[in-house]
């Protein structure tokens, strides 16, 4: 009990560093500024439960695997953020709050793990029945590819693959934290589209 009680602990620091980190821009990473959020946007579709099925390494989640973030709408409007995981066999979890950046039909978010800090969290793409999404900060070495479920199907995977390199993400850094039958394709598919 107390092992996790302190697993906990450790990670609410590590996001809340990583709010800091990501929204001072200190990054060195190119800016995300020419990147549109998605428009259209309806937060009640987003709600629920969604899965890391990829992402660019980030110090504060290293050796997690089964990285969930559950979203539920507050009733002052904000949204509830809780990102589940485990390292090295314990559960660990963070809590945050999120805001919108401008307006509600706009995926860019601000979030905050740690009070009055926030960061940036803006959706980049996401499928038109909300089964997966991609999600970056303001800079070029933060990128998570969600999904509804565990497993995203590899021609997904290879269809925002092939975008997020345009798009000049660095594909071939991407850590799969959920072990999958697509894992090695979904790794193929982002070497390639790197070398467009």
């Amino acid at each position: 009990m107390e092992t996790t009680k302190k697993a906990k602990h450790f990670l609410t620091l590590l996001a809340s560093a990583s709010v800091l980190w990501l929204g001072s821009g200190c990054g060195g990473a190119a800016g995300t500024g020419d990147i549109p959020a998605v428009t259209g946007f309806d937060a009640e579709k987003y709600l629920g439960v969604w899965h890391e099925a990829a992402r660019l390494p980030q110090w504060f989640e290293r050796d997690t695997t089964g990285v969930t973030a559950t979203y539920t709408k507050l009733d002052d409007g904000r949204i509830k953020v809780v990102n589940r995981g485990r390292r090295h066999g314990e559960a660990v979890s963070a809590e945050a709050v999120a805001v919108f950046r401008d307006t509600p039909d706009i995926g860019w978010l601000r979030v905050s793990f740690f009070r009055p800090f926030y960061g940036d969290y803006k959706i980049i793409l996401l499928a038109p029945d909300y089964s997966s999404a991609v999600v970056t900060s303001d800079d070029r070495d933060s990128l998570w590819i969600l999904s509804r479920t565990p497993e995203l199907p590899p021609e997904i995977m290879a269809g925002y693959l092939e975008k997020t390199a345009a798009w000049g993400f660095d594909n071939s850094k991407l850590e799969f934290p959920v072990a999958s039958t697509g894992a090695a394709a979904n790794a193929d598919a982002g070497a390639s589209a790197d070398s467009l």
